[in-house]
């Protein structure tokens, strides 16, 4: 799956970001492809361990659709942090989510994978899924992607960014 930078936010060199999600025994796997890195600030490595705030740096997401209004977030952090959260409605009654997270990076000249492994119970298969990225540049640039984006400013809490779905 493709993502898309917010039409108006500044991108340095990063040219792609593509995404895949698959499960394997208990897990959820999350693949984040980006491509042209040149100018990508990573933040520092620090232990896997769940962490608030991951979105202000360069942080991969996952916005999965539970029952109703509901959705969970799941936030990828370069630096092998994580954080896995329920939301009762949008923007609304965030707590945090058990969950248990690994994260392996890989890299190439001009390429940067991370890949997230995610046991978390109420993640489905068939649920609505939003994929995204927040990525920082060198030169203050700091840009947004996802499968879509709403009018407006950058959400990728809106519903309307839950493009694909939990493989079955």
């Amino acid at each position: 799956m493709q993502l898309v930078p917010y039409p108006s936010t500044a991108v340095a060199t990063v040219q792609a970001i593509d995404a895949a999600v698959w499960t394997s025994a208990d897990r959820w796997h999350f693949r984040f492809l980006v491509e042209a890195i040149d100018d990508l600030i990573l933040p520092p490595m620090r232990g896997p361990e769940r962490t608030d705030g991951l979105w202000q740096h360069s942080c991969f997401e996952a916005f999965v659709g539970l029952h109703g209004e509901s959705y969970g977030e799941l936030n990828f952090s370069p630096s092998s942090q994580w954080a896995a959260y329920r939301l009762h409605r949008h923007r609304d009654g965030m707590r945090e989510e058990p969950a248990e997270v690994e994260i392996w990076l890989d890299a190439g000249e001009s390429w940067l994978a991370l890949e997230a492994a995610v046991k978390c119970d109420a993640l489905r298969a068939g649920s609505s899924l939003g994929l995204s990225a927040v990525i920082e540049e060198r030169g203050g640039c700091k840009s947004y992607w996802s499968l879509g984006h709403p009018p407006g400013a950058p959400d990728f809490h809106d519903r309307s960014c839950f493009l694909a779905r939990l493989p079955e």
